[in-house]
């Protein structure tokens, strides 16, 4: 007799930093989540479909539990909680390398009251002493929140196909209904914006990525993939840190995130950077939504 075949959404929750959007590229194969050292770096709900022999699993990777500053960061939260009504199961990732505190705890008391089964991913063992972790294991698993704890290491793969008989176990049967090609839900021009961004966290200072972010305002397909995009900042003085000394800065931001789109796209890109100033586009709901971050967007559920 055949094994039942399972399916359901997976919601990747935990604090900014854990490691959530390394994991999702890892359990779908193939990037999708940008990836940076900055906090918040994940802003929006992102769906990553993967098929396994014996199941279809939906993983949702949602912005960082935080307590929320502005209206972006509100719509942030939102698109985590929404991901967590949907969901079949929740998998909370937990950096192990840093210490718990009142964030964790935070995000604790969010996870407990959801009504599906957890599953809790303790990330970066890599390089740590394995009996170290123990502790850390033994205190999560006091909590009796959780059907399962796995140690693994998001960014070398370590125990991650542990993980995954872990979940698939954990996931109501159910036919599958996307295509074998399926991949994701978001749109071409979110994975532009998504991978320029990445390039400015990665060109700039600390300070700065949390009040920058990227509008896709043309997209020309043709032999030569033609993109126009507009880095907003959200003070004068931003500017030119985004620009740098005879813009260098932008220089290296276009060169690298050009490189990393033509590998997403295989194909060639022309891209074409500006910096705007658009002050406090954080609290503005227009820019929002250019965003995609929409008031309480709730994640399609198809069944």
């Amino acid at each position: 007799m055949n094994a039942p075949h399972k399916r359901g959404i997976v919601a990747l929750v935990g604090r900014p930093n854990a490691g959530k959007s390394t994991l999702l590229n890892r359990l779908v194969g193939q990037k999708l989540a940008i990836v940076s050292d900055k906090p918040q770096t994940t802003r929006n709900r992102i769906v990553g479909v993967r098929h396994y022999p014996g199941g279809e699993v939906v993983y949702v990777d949602t912005p960082g539990i935080h307590r929320p500053l502005h209206r972006l960061n509100v719509r942030m939260m939102d698109a985590a909680t929404d991901s967590l009504a949907d969901a079949d199961l929740v998998l909370v990732v937990v950096d192990v390398s840093e210490p718990s505190g009142a964030g964790d705890r935070f995000l604790m008391d969010m996870v407990s009251r959801v009504r599906v089964p957890r599953v809790l991913a303790l990330n970066k063992v890599d390089g740590l002493d394995k009996i170290a972790v123990l502790p850390r294991l033994a205190a999560y698993d006091e909590t009796k929140l959780f059907s399962d704890l796995v140690p693994v290491s998001a960014l070398t793969g370590e125990n991650v196909d542990r993980l995954e008989t872990c979940l698939l176990a954990h996931l109501p049967e159910g036919e599958a209904i996307y295509p074998d090609d399926y991949l994701t839900d978001q749109p071409e021009r979110f994975f532009v914006a998504e991978l320029v961004r990445e390039q400015v966290l990665q060109q700039t200072h600390d300070e700065l990525p949390f009040s920058t972010a990227v509008v896709v305002d043309r997209f020309e397909e043709g032999p030569l993939l033609r993109l126009y995009c507009t880095i907003l900042v959200e003070r004068d003085s931003q500017k030119p840190i985004i620009i740098g000394r005879a813009g260098a800065t932008i220089k290296a931001v276009g060169i690298a995130a050009r490189h990393e789109l033509e590998a997403f796209f295989q194909t060639p890109v022309f891209l074409d950077l500006h910096v705007k100033v658009r002050g406090r586009w954080r609290e503005d709901d227009r820019t929002l939504g250019e965003l995609g971050l929409q008031e309480r967007r709730r994640p399609s559920r198809r069944s």
